[in-house]
């Protein structure tokens, strides 16, 4: 009985014990940005060096340490793409303590590239705009289209469209992409000819892109683009200031599988630097069809000529080709069960429109082939013979492209007044989309939605003499385009910015 009474008061003891010191603790707390945007940076880690005491900040970039031991502690804070900082902090028993922290992008530029680009400030520059950070991009996209990680930003709408890999589409304040300004290291890349973006030629982007902003409405860029909605600018990453590698495999369903490995020197010598990525994506897709068979590469370079000029290279692009879905259905033709929870929807479609075998997954432009055709595998475009995706199967729509762009940039102070922004860019094109002419055969299996029956139409240009009734064509774009952009920026006194270009 003495024991016990004993080993109870040796409990009532530390139990004491651990609530003195709980109580003699302190709460730290702050937020955390970044540096030159003021941007909050969430999912920073803040650990107290020395021990496994720590927190993460929050979406608001608010973080919070609580019932830290009174005393001197260091706190070091820690995010991917960004310097390390420390800072000692003096806790008081019972007291809260705020401690912020200002981070620096750990690259060797970026200020420079972001003037170049017309990069919109906060509470500088007059135009609305949101940024949507590396460490987002990471969280939300995945392997999605570029666009599509804009939907969380306001006044702007993305979606994938068809299902096809860089077929999605954007628009801004209601405005199409063809309305949209969209630029990647302050150089346009819209088509010089009708002004839409196929988001298709920058699979892979996703994975070099630092950051995007999106500016809403008339923008604070000066080039002559067709900008009445909106200005995306996205920037590439530049060199990182350490040396390293990294290899990413990703898989998903329908058989897609992503590789991407990504280097970096460093700085080499104080003068130069060098990053890398390569990355390889395959898959059959959701929707019927829409297979994806893309490499993509990004190569940015870095030259300090001197601590007054600076050069830097980047190349990019992605060849690809894939299978598209590209016309719009009735609700009914996917799914029956989803259209009748529609509170507009007739009840009288749902027989006018029966629901294909293979449901939300149907795609018009697809379908099955057999026989000789079947067996050979092959196609031609961009003036070879290929093999094609699939021997079992075709595609009425299937885009094939490579368009690779490269500039080459100058930043220089002049003086300590004045300083220039230049770049020199480079863009080509090769390839195309297929499509049909002639008298084809169909498919009325689903009868307001009718496919191509692909043996039909080879069995009745086989019976034709005079040539082939039904054709399977391809509309060739091959294009090329050189530019410069120069942009003059002077400061004659704080407080004014003068820029020129």
């Amino acid at each position: 009985m003495r024991n016990s009474s004993i080993k109870a008061l040796f409990v009532i003891l530390l139990l004491s014990l651990s609530l003195s010191l709980f109580a003699a603790g302190g709460n730290v707390t702050g937020k955390i940005t970044e540096a030159g945007t003021n941007d909050v940076l969430p999912g920073a880690n803040v650990t107290v060096q020395g021990t496994r005491i720590g927190a993460a900040s929050g979406t608001n970039g608010i973080y919070t340490i609580s019932n830290l031991p009174a005393g001197t502690h260091t706190l070091v804070v820690t995010f991917m793409g960004y310097k390390p900082q420390t800072k000692e902090v003096t806790v008081q028993a019972g007291a809260r303590t705020t401690v912020d922290f200002v981070l620096e992008s750990e690259v060797l530029t970026g200020q420079e590239i972001s003037i170049l680009a017309d990069r919109a400030q906060e509470r500088k520059t007059p135009v609305a705009f949101s940024n949507v950070q590396k460490v987002e991009m990471e969280a939300r996209l995945g392997s999605r289209d570029i666009p599509l990680v804009l939907n969380v930003t306001p006044s702007v709408y993305s979606t994938p469209q068809g299902g096809g890999a860089g077929d999605a589409r954007v628009n801004v304040r209601g405005f199409n992409q063809q309305n949209v300004a969209i630029m990647v290291n302050g150089v346009p890349v819209n088509d010089m000819e009708n002004g839409w973006v196929y988001w298709s030629n920058w699979d892979g982007l996703g994975d070099a892109t630092s950051s995007i902003q999106m500016q809403r409405g008339l923008s604070s860029v000066n080039l002559a683009t067709p900008s009445i909605g909106g200005t995306m600018n996205i920037i590439t990453d530049p060199a990182a200031l350490s040396a390293g590698s990294s290899l990413k495999q990703e898989f998903g369903n329908d058989g897609f599988l992503k590789t991407t490995f990504s280097v970096a020197s460093g700085i080499i010598n104080d003068k130069y630097s060098f990053s890398g990525s390569l990355v390889r994506k395959t898959g059959d897709g959701l929707v019927e069809g829409t297979w994806t068979d893309a490499w993509a590469y990004y190569i940015g370079l870095g030259y300090q000529i001197n601590n007054k000029n600076r050069l830097e290279f980047y190349a990019l692009g992605a060849p690809q080709r894939h299978g598209q879905a590209s016309y719009m259905q009735n609700i009914g033709t996917y799914s029956h069960d989803f259209a009748a929870e529609i509170s507009d929807y007739s009840p009288a479609a749902l027989e006018a429109f029966p629901e294909a075998a293979s449901g939300r997954k149907y795609n018009q432009t697809f379908n099955e082939i057999k026989g000789v055709y079947a067996s050979e595998g092959q196609e031609a475009w961009n003036g070879g013979i290929h093999r094609r995706y699939s021997r079992d199967f075709l595609n009425e729509r299937e885009n094939y492209f490579h368009k690779p762009l490269v500039n080459l940039n100058w930043y220089s102070q002049l003086s300590s007044k004045v300083n220039l922004f230049s770049t020199l860019y480079w863009s080509g094109g090769t390839g195309g989309g297929s499509g049909t002419l002639g008298s084809l055969k169909w498919d009325y299996t689903l009868p307001n939605s009718r496919r191509i029956d692909w043996d039909a139409t080879f069995a009745a240009n086989k019976e034709n003499a005079t040539g082939a009734r039904g054709i399977l064509r391809n509309s060739v774009n091959n294009q090329w385009t050189v530019g410069a952009i120069a942009k003059v920026n002077y400061k004659p006194v704080r407080g004014l910015d003068l820029n020129a270009g």
